[in-house]
């Protein structure tokens, strides 16, 4: 895909002190605009950060321990970061960018610019 390119090919990318994981993503096109679907079991609205810098888009959610430490029998989940960066295509009007959050799926709306929509022209 031509208009949203994965910026990091790793699974795992690691910052000081802070390991995250890549969620899932998919991306579908419209007639106006990609979506973007990013898979982050979880993670609540206020464990997300969303940023755009240029034409580099990056996708940052924090999963919180849902148990006190110490607490519990057994327990396989853990807190957890994810993050996930891309380069957009200039033809991204970025200043529309839209975005939500339901059971765990990021959905974002990155809408074509006017520029580069398929429109008719009339002919004098």
């Amino acid at each position: 895909m031509n208009a949203v390119a994965q910026r990091e090919n790793n699974q795992v990318a690691t910052q000081p002190e802070r390991r995250y994981v890549a969620p899932d993503v998919n991306i579908f096109e419209t007639k106006d605009d990609y979506i973007l679907e990013a898979e982050m079991p979880g993670v609540a609205k206020d464990g997300l950060e969303i940023t755009l810098e240029g034409n580099v888009l990056t996708l940052v959610g924090h999963r919180s321990d849902p148990t006190p430490a110490g607490e519990g029998v057994y327990r396989e989940s853990r807190p957890l970061d994810y993050r996930r960066v891309f380069e957009l295509d200039p033809a991204i009007d970025g200043d529309k960018i839209s975005a939500s959050v339901d059971q765990g799926v990021l959905t974002l709306r990155l809408p074509k610019a006017e520029r580069v929509k398929p429109r008719k022209i009339a002919i004098n």
